[in-house]
C-alpha cells in the first residue's frame, strides 16, 4: 500500500486585503487513506488579527466564515458535490455537504464533537485537525481539495486567503481553485 499523500501549502491573500505584510499563513494537508490531515500555521504580525478566544466547550456552529476561521474544501474528481470544513480559533467548528456550487449547504451527519486542536504562542497560531472523510468517499477515491482562511483584523477586516483565487471577487467555493490532488 503506497505511504500518505502530503502537499505543503501558503495562502495569499485576495487582492490588496492583506491586513498586514507580515502575516504568513501555511501548513501540510495529508491524506492516508480515508483520513485527512490538516495542519495550519498563522505566524508573523498576529496582533494585528481579531482572534476570537477559546472555548472551554466548543461546538457546532454556522456563520464561522464571518470571522477569523480556516477552511477545507474537497470533492471527488469529475462529480459536484462537495464539503467545506470551517475551523474557529476559538474551537468551534462545522463541517457541510454542498450538492453542486453553493447549493443545497446542509450539516454533514455523524460528526458531532470538537474536531481540531488549536495552541498559541511566540508570534504563532497552529491549528490541527485529523478528520475521517465521510462515508461515501472510498478510501482510494480521487479528491481535489482547496485550502483557504478568511482573516479579521482588529478594525473588523476581513481579507480572503487561499491557494488561488481564480475569479474577480474572492470565491473559496470555485472548484478551479481545488487545486490539490490526492
Amino acid at each position: 500500500m503506497p505511504g500518505p499523500l502530503r502537499h505543503g501549502f501558503e495562502l495569499r491573500p485576495f487582492g490588496a486585503e492583506c491586513p498586514s505584510p507580515d502575516l504568513r499563513l501555511q501548513g501540510e494537508v495529508c491524506r492516508e487513506g480515508d483520513l485527512l490531515r490538516l495542519r495550519y500555521q498563522l505566524s508573523g504580525a498576529i496582533e494585528t488579527v481579531q482572534l476570537p478566544p477559546a472555548v472551554a466547550s466548543p461546538t457546532r456552529r454556522d456563520g464561522l466564515w464571518t470571522t477569523t476561521c480556516f477552511e477545507c474544501f474537497w470533492g471527488l474528481e469529475g462529480e459536484r458535490p462537495y464539503w467545506e470544513l470551517n475551523l474557529s480559533p476559538a474551537g468551534h467548528w462545522n463541517l457541510y455537504r454542498l450538492e453542486d456550487y453553493r447549493l443545497g449547504l446542509r450539516p454533514e451527519p455523524g460528526f458531532d464533537s470538537p474536531l481540531h486542536r488549536v495552541s498559541q504562542g511566540d508570534g504563532v497560531l497552529s491549528m490541527e485537525l485529523d478528520l475521517p472523510l465521510p462515508a461515501p468517499i472510498a478510501p482510494d477515491a480521487p479528491l481535489q481539495v482547496a485550502i483557504a482562511a478568511v482573516i479579521e483584523d482588529r478594525h473588523g477586516q476581513l481579507s480572503y486567503w487561499a491557494l488561488a483565487h481564480p475569479g474577480a471577487e474572492p470565491d473559496f467555493h470555485r472548484r478551479d481553485a481545488f487545486l490539490l490532488r490526492f
